[in-house]
């Protein structure tokens, strides 16, 4: 699906974190459907347990420029300021959030960012961000920008301050556009490599292949606002020609439990599973999100395609043969 007609007809689009989930359906969706330059610039894993995501196989197809790198390094950040880019989509981070590093998680995703908008405005580069619904914490939802912004781990608060640093950052320099989407839970294609933190979607498809078995929380009735992935990608390619700055909720707009999850999978997938429930060992587990859209509606023209079924329907090839690989 293209979401926009040739405007990005002749950019140099850099894509920090484009050898990971999000990134790398970005690179692969632009090579699709825009005549433009496309890098990707990653720091990809050095192992299986490395808190980069990054994974060669995601970009399988894809035909751009690839450059290794850590947006933590001054010597890789110059290589950066080397590159003709006119447009930044930045996925780079820690996004694991059950790392508890303090100082890493502000530092790769804060430090680095800052960085980056420098770098940005020397380039009078747009600049589309990822930041996260986990800054909003377990405030009442529906979630709206600007309200009940009050993180309960290290990764929210950085995402947080990385929306206050390129508001600050864009009012002083009103030339630029810096555009920053709070992702809610993100499912599809290529998130495979993410491991423990691929979505619930993927994780339960697995669980049930493997083991005729998936465990949820409590009594699985937390409500997610579950987005997938087309969605995310016309959220950013919009973002990148927005008219303005701003922050943005991306997500369907709809909550759904972990239990209708299942039953999903079971009538879509065809699954036949038992559902076991444990306790939840994590104190700043989100119970309920939902993303107000309204604004995103309004400013972005984004408009979800993508109910949770229909989702599920469109990877569901995807996700069959990642469990089959497993087994």
């Amino acid at each position: 699906m293209q979401y926009i007609s040739d405007t990005l007809e002749g950019r140099t689009i850099l894509i920090t974190g484009g050898a990971g989930f999000i990134g790398s359906n970005l690179a692969h969706y632009l090579q699709r459907h825009h005549n433009a330059r496309v890098i990707v610039f990653d720091k990809f894993r050095e192992g299986d347990h490395s808190l980069s995501l990054g994974h060669f196989r995601n970009l399988n197809g894809f035909r751009g420029e690839v450059i290794a790198g850590d947006i933590t390094n001054k010597r890789d950040l110059e290589l950066l300021r080397s590159l003709p880019f006119d447009s930044i989509f930045h996925e780079a981070a820690v996004s694991d959030t059950t790392c508890m590093n303090q100082e890493l998680m502000v530092r790769t995703n804060v430090n680095a960012f800052l960085e980056l908008l420098r770098i940005a405005n020397e380039k009078q580069a747009h600049v589309v961000y990822a930041s996260s619904a986990g800054v909003y914490g377990n405030t009442p939802a529906p979630n709206c920008v600007g309200e009940g912004e009050i993180p309960e781990n290290i990764y929210g608060f950085s995402k947080l301050s990385m929306d206050r640093i390129a508001m600050q950052f864009a009012a002083q320099n009103p030339q630029m556009k810096i555009v920053g989407l709070r992702y809610f839970n993100v499912y599809g294609d290529r998130e495979v490599h993410k491991g423990k933190t691929a979505s619930m979607i993927l994780q339960m498809t697995i669980q049930a292949f493997l083991h005729h078995k998936v465990r949820l929380f409590t009594d699985g009735n937390q409500r997610r606002d579950f987005v997938y992935i087309e969605d995310v990608i016309q959220a950013n390619i919009k973002a990148l020609l927005a008219k303005r700055s701003g922050v943005y909720n991306v997500g369907s707009g709809i909550a759904r439990s972990y239990n209708e999850i299942a039953k999903a999978l079971k009538e879509i997938l065809k699954l036949h599973f038992k559902i076991k429930y444990i306790d939840n060992p994590y104190v700043f587990f989100q119970e309920h999100t939902c993303a107000d859209i309204a604004s995103t509606k309004i400013d972005l023209d984004y408009v979800p395609h993508f109910s949770l079924e229909d989702g599920i329907l469109a990877y569901k090839d995807s996700l069959l043969r990642t469990a089959k690989s497993l087994a």
